[in-house]
């Protein structure tokens, strides 16, 4: 595949799908070869604008393709995705990779066993912002993120923790290597019938503490992370991908302590789905593991149930 075009198909042309179409019709190297969904007409409107076939059966791509991407109900993931996997072909798979940790397991089996790539849409991981804070860390010790927004319909059929702070909880397992030892966890619903916010605390083995608050009924959007290593402090704004970094001087102040040096630095910033589909391209045509792994998304998975499971207990529901 190194001087072929890697052929490429999405399944699931809703919101998100159709700019994985866009992108992936846009990119050197890959030959859109056609979309799929069960809505005949939007595949055709988007297969239209894309210069690409048009389907409305989720594995008529099944026998063209080197790779899909999988953008359709989470609850259909399993079925969906280990048709592809099971017929050889690389997937990238959107967030959260599974309803369920048996399906998200099974998922990842059926990865394993055909010996082809799984890439989870975990987004967040290729903003340039946080591959750059990744680079300035040292140990983390305290982290601190919030993901704040207004209310969107199209995803009240879930909980804000699926919808939203599982990019976090993602980002927050990738930082710390440490066992999670324990997860607190308070919820409320306020417009929707799941709970719109949430706060968790995260409590790792090496005594390292994430705090990840998440709401979508927040007049505007805010999105940034603060962590605090052995010795600096990183602060991300999402939105605006750009890092600022407290770090301690070299020589002493007159107060007979070390100086403080802040600064902001600049990065390149770039949308982070064109960076994740080209990381996934990039990926099957070397034939090496993406950066968001199967076992990343179960990962992820498992601590959001945690997190759903302790808000659910201080609301005396069942999750």
């Amino acid at each position: 595949m190194t001087t072929q075009s890697i052929r490429v198909g999405v399944v699931g042309v809703g919101y998100l799908g159709v700019i994985h179409a866009r992108i992936y019709a846009a990119m050197p190297g890959v030959e859109l070869v056609g979309v799929t969904d069960i809505d005949g007409q939007a595949a055709t409107r988007v297969a239209e604008e894309c210069g690409c076939s048009a389907y409305n059966e989720p594995e008529a791509l099944l026998d063209k393709v080197d790779a899909v991407s999988i953008v359709v109900p989470t609850s259909s993931h399993r079925v969906v995705a280990e048709s592809y996997l099971r017929h050889g072909m690389h997937v990238l798979l959107e967030k959260p990779i599974a309803d369920h940790l048996t399906n998200a397991r099974a998922i990842v089996k059926a990865a394993e066993e055909a010996g082809v790539i799984l890439q989870i849409g975990h987004l967040e991981r290729f903003n340039a912002g946080v591959v750059r804070l990744v680079q300035e860390l040292d140990r983390p010790r305290f982290i601190e993120v919030h993901r704040l927004g207004p209310f969107v319909s199209r995803a009240a059929d879930v909980d804000v923790v699926t919808d939203l702070m599982i990019h976090d909880i993602d980002i927050v397992l990738s930082l710390v290597t440490a066992e999670l030892t324990y997860v607190s966890a308070v919820g409320a619903r306020v417009v929707s019938a799941h709970v719109d916010i949430a706060n968790a605390r995260l409590e790792f083995s090496d005594n390292t503490i994430a705090n990840v608050t998440a709401s979508r009924v927040s007049s505007r959007k805010f999105r940034r992370i603060r962590v605090f290593g052995e010795a600096c402090y990183l602060g991300l704004d999402f939105v605006n991908q750009q890092v600022e970094v407290s770090r301690r001087t070299p020589h002493i102040e007159a107060s007979g302590f070390p100086g403080i040096q802040t600064e902001s630095i600049e990065v390149d910033t770039r949308p982070p789905l064109d960076a994740e589909l080209e990381h996934f391209v990039a990926c099957v045509r070397d034939g090496r593991q993406p950066l968001v792994t199967g076992m990343d998304g179960v990962r992820a998975l498992e601590v959001a149930g945690q997190v759903r499971r302790k808000i659910a207990e201080s609301l005396h529901i069942i999750s």
